[in-house]
């Protein structure tokens, strides 16, 4: 069973640290800051084994250099290996390894960037997923490098995952996520108590992090485009385009919380 920890950096990322109760071995998913993790590692006298990395933006490869000391395996797309610090293992969509006696499968997820991946433990109860910029809570990454058609195609891949997996996102964005899905469907039960509970979480200063995939389901308008609320508010909001396919839809739908 792996535990998962929660490593706050910056303004409101996470740096997701993986370890095994009895272990003092462990791995840091998208360390973009060192610091916060020699901090907690030196607390609970861990030894960083690994790194994963699901793309190549500052805040989460930045402090990789100063964390991969010799005998930490940093592993990450191959695609991106000329914008990643230097790889020990690299990946592409399909391949499989074993991290703490478990085997994480890479899944290939363009759209926030092109060679954006996620990490999924298909083989633990619950799975998890660790998908960067992919999909977050509520909502999913910005369009940075790939199309609105990679980034839905992307996103249903992950909505093929089990119900029950575990969503760990890289950012706290999920109370202005979903502010801006109950404008999407006001209408929503399940999405209006979901905003209430992250607001009295935050409001706590609680995270709101992880989610599961069937609450994204549920009430994450971006896993939702074809639900006719959906389509219904883009069209009132995009009166003069058309949302007949699912990646128009999608589209316009990132377009309307970019300028949210």
């Amino acid at each position: 069973m792996l535990d998962v920890i929660s490593i706050p950096a910056f303004n409101d990322n996470y740096i997701w640290l993986l370890r095994t109760a009895g272990d003092k071995r462990c791995w840091v998913v998208d360390p973009g800051d060192a610091q916060p993790v020699q901090r907690y590692l030196e607390s609970e006298g861990l030894h960083l084994e690994g790194i994963l990395l699901t793309h190549h933006h500052a805040d989460h490869i930045g402090g990789v250099m100063e964390l991969a000391t010799k005998g930490v395996t940093v592993i990450g797309a191959l695609q991106d290996i000329y914008r990643l610090p230097p790889l020990n293992v690299q990946v592409t969509g399909g391949d499989r390894f074993q991290l703490l006696g478990h085997t994480l499968q890479v899944l290939e997820l363009p759209g926030h960037t092109l060679g954006h991946v996620a990490f999924v433990a298909l083989d633990h109860q619950p799975p998890l997923l660790f998908c960067g910029d992919t999909l977050f809570a509520g909502g999913c990454g910005r369009l940075f490098e790939g199309t609105a058609e990679q980034m839905h195609a992307s996103l249903q891949t992950i909505a093929n995952l089990p119900d029950s997996t575990q969503v760990y996102a890289a950012h706290e964005y999920t109370l202005s996520n979903l502010e801006f899905a109950s404008r999407v469907e006001p209408n929503n039960p399940q999405l209006q108590q979901r905003l209430q509970d992250c607001r009295d979480k935050r409001a706590q200063n609680l995270s709101t992090l992880p989610s599961t995939l069937l609450l994204e389901k549920a009430t994450n308008p971006f896993l939702r485009i074809a639900q006719p609320e959906v389509r219904l508010a883009l069209q009132q909001y995009f009166p003069d385009a058309s949302c007949k396919e699912d990646a128009d839809a999608f589209r316009l739908l990132r377009s309307w919380k970019d300028k949210a």
